[in-house]
């Protein structure tokens, strides 16, 4: 029968936590070292108990330093102090980088400085051409989808140009037929003799003969 699953949370009673604190503590060391066998790997651990004590595995010299001994002030100090020339260093390095402070060096001394110069100029403007190149590409694109874009759009202008064509020739069209139908329905002629021209002659009222009425007598 297998143990039931253990709720993750602080253990209240003292005695039971220091009898849990070393048997898993074991169990960590024992698994970070067949870690660092079978694997290969470089693995460093620091347990530190509810009172302070230390307790410590590694398999590399690069994590021994918080070993009791390398907690000392001692040792903190040389550290500081290291740190301290390195920064040193470095701010003297990039003086000379910016050309200032050249006294003291030789002539080995300035070749390896204008050969680092060189190299550091040289990647600078590989990496100038780079950008410039992508963007030149990237514009080259952008042109070529507007370019493609125009072309869309002039097809549609001028499909909508042909259609309002189209529709003028139409409306034309009927306009010219209503204007005959009109015609044809007040009695004239548009057919082939259409262009001889029509007299109209209004005729003279009849004046009334008066010598023709007998005269009655008084």
């Amino acid at each position: 029968m297998g143990r039931g699953k253990i709720v993750i949370r602080r253990i209240d009673n003292s005695t039971s936590r220091q009898v849990t604190f070393s048997k898993r503590r074991k169990g960590l060391i024992k698994k970070a070292k067949e870690l660092a066998i079978l694997c290969d790997a470089e693995v460093g651990l620091v347990i530190f108990s509810s009172t302070g004590k230390l307790y410590e595995f590694s398999n590399t010299r690069y994590l021994t330093i918080y070993s009791p001994l390398h907690c000392s002030p001692q040792f903190w100090q040389r550290e500081a102090a290291i740190l301290r020339q390195q920064l040193h260093n470095l701010h003297e390095n990039h003086r000379q980088l910016m050309g200032e402070q050249l006294y003291g060096l030789g002539v080995k001394d300035l070749q390896k400085l204008e050969n680092q110069l060189e190299m550091s100029l040289k990647g600078i403007r590989m990496k100038k051409e780079q950008i410039l190149t992508d963007e030149i590409r990237e514009l080259r694109e952008k042109g070529a989808l507007i370019h493609q874009e125009n072309l869309e759009l002039y097809k549609k202008v001028n499909f909508l140009w042909q259609e309002n064509m189209g529709l003028y020739k139409l409306y034309t069209r009927d306009a010219d037929a209503a204007n005959a139908n009109c015609v044809n329905s007040h009695g004239f002629n548009t057919g082939e003799n259409s262009h001889i021209s029509i007299h109209l002659q209004l005729s003279q009222p009849e004046q009334e003969n008066h010598e023709a009425i007998p005269k009655t007598s008084k």
